[in-house]
């Protein structure tokens, strides 16, 4: 399903987030920020196949993009991966910031660093990006300590992104909903 684009929806220029639930229609809105896109498309897809329910998952993702993306697997380091490929006429799109987070903390790295260097290289350089993550806020409380630790990180990661984008959205039922845009005099 395409999201319905609104007349404040811009095409990709600058930085974008786009928060939603699982299953909002965040991922289907982000692509379709790229329709009529002169940039080259780059997408870091930062989920791993961990088991034939995620492989279907990353699969249909595939086969949604047409074959004008380029598609780079990176669970990790996706600020490395953004400055080997950031020249003039390339866009990004990241999905998701949230999966990316997680794999941080399974790989035992420094979550609010890794987090504040992916702010700092976005502020300090020209890059053209929509960024995906998961609202994952809106829920209860969750009941276990890791669960609790993810929710925290994965809301102060959506705070500091959303601080750096330009442009931010949240979509719920496939529909979104402008949360920031660029403020014109």
């Amino acid at each position: 399903m395409q999201p319905n684009l609104t007349n404040n929806t811009r095409k990709v220029c600058g930085k974008t987030l786009v928060l939603g639930g699982s299953r909002s229609g965040k991922s289907a809105f982000a692509e379709s920020l790229f329709q009529n896109c002169e940039n080259n498309k780059i997408y870091i897809a930062t989920a791993q196949a961990m088991d034939t329910e995620m492989a279907s998952r990353i699969d249909k993702h595939r086969q949604q993009r047409d074959e004008l993306w380029q598609t780079i697997e990176e669970p990790l380091d996706i600020i490395t991966t953004i400055k080997k490929c950031n020249i003039t006429g390339n866009a990004f799109l990241v999905d998701c910031l949230t999966i990316w987070l997680s794999n941080l903390i399974h790989a035992g790295r420094d979550v609010e660093r890794e987090s504040h260097k992916l702010s700092q290289y976005l502020t300090n350089n020209n890059v053209d990006i929509v960024m995906v993550s998961n609202e994952v806020g809106l829920g209860i409380i969750p009941e276990n300590a890791l669960a609790r630790q993810f929710s925290d990180y994965a809301g102060k990661l959506n705070q500091l992104m959303a601080q750096t984008a330009e442009n931010v959205f949240f979509i719920s039922a496939g529909l979104p909903i402008s949360l920031k845009t660029p403020y014109k005099k």
